[in-house]
């Protein structure tokens, strides 16, 4: 039976984190579209792709973190397919989403600087 990407996506994401995690995250993740697990993946991305090293961020430095990724996605990306009628209340409830992954997921440790462009 082949894997749909939706699927692929929820198996790496819960890949990602720590063993005690698994369970809740993968759960987390089964509800989830797949646009939704797109976005998700593309913040992890970021910060592998742009880490200088990993720190403890609290909820709201994670918050902000997301908003800078999300503004930063918005000028470099060119097509904007939503689902929603409301593209930014689709965008604001994806940021909403990554933050409680990065919480329940353990993965609460990223560079404050994702998406900003190393400035």
């Amino acid at each position: 039976m082949p894997v749909t990407k939706k699927t692929a996506l929820s198996q790496a994401l819960t890949a990602c984190v720590r063993e005690c995690y698994r369970r809740e995250t993968r759960r987390f993740l089964q509800g989830l579209a797949k646009d939704e697990l797109q976005y998700i993946a593309e913040f992890l991305g970021s910060c592998i792709l742009e880490s200088a090293g990993y720190c403890h961020c609290t909820r709201s430095q994670l918050a902000e973190a997301i908003k800078q990724f999300d503004r930063t996605r918005h000028v470099s990306s060119c097509s904007t397919s939503t689902r929603s009628s409301n593209p930014a209340q689709d965008q604001e409830h994806k940021m909403i989403l990554l933050l409680e992954y990065l919480c329940r997921s353990g993965l609460a440790q990223f560079t404050i600087g994702v998406g900003a462009g190393q400035g």
